[in-house]
């Protein structure tokens, strides 16, 4: 099961990325007129020691960054489809981790500084970014979650409707 979650939450992953990627070149080049951010291509950097590059080589260091990281934490997202955890308010969970490991990694970094000392403006953007990313990753990895039937948090719900206390935890044998 593992291997099924890593796989299907990669590819979830990027598919949000991309999706999320297109909609950051359309709002750049249509919208606001800003430039392209090279915070992920300094926090990789950051991470493994290399010197700061420019031009080409940052370009590419920011899509590896980028995608990688985007692909990387769809496995979250397909672990937490795979668990039970699926539909809009799973998505909504998933973007809250999402843009935490954007500004864990950025300001741990140094590269990035914490959300409140952004312009709104800003920060509303990439919140709306990290929304979309979090939504079509949650659309991937919940269908191809749903093919494996329902989750055991999903088998636990189905055993009695509704949130009551007399429900105790499915036997070790159910939870597949």
């Amino acid at each position: 099961m593992i291997g099924r979650v890593v796989v299907e939450g990669l590819v979830a992953g990027a598919a949000g990325v991309a999706v999320m990627t297109l909609g950051e070149k359309v709002e750049q080049r249509v919208v606001t007129g800003r430039p392209s951010s090279y915070v992920p291509a300094r926090v990789l950097e950051r991470l493994t020691g290399a010197p700061e590059q420019t031009g080409a080589r940052s370009l590419a260091l920011n899509w590896v960054m980028h995608h990688g990281q985007g692909a990387l934490l769809g496995v979250v997202r397909s672990a937490m489809a795979h668990a039970g955890l699926r539909g809009p308010l799973a998505s909504a969970q998933f973007a809250v981790i999402r843009l935490t490991t954007d500004q864990v990694l950025e300001n741990a970094t140094g590269v990035g500084a914490p959300p409140q000392t952004w312009p709104r403006g800003e920060l509303a953007v990439d919140v709306l970014h990290k929304g979309v990313y979090a939504a079509v990753t949650g659309l991937v990895a919940d269908a191809l979650a749903a093919r494996s039937g329902p989750g055991p948090g999903q088998r636990h719900a189905a055993r009695r409707p509704g949130r009551v206390g007399d429900v105790g935890p499915q036997p070790r044998s159910e939870v597949g």
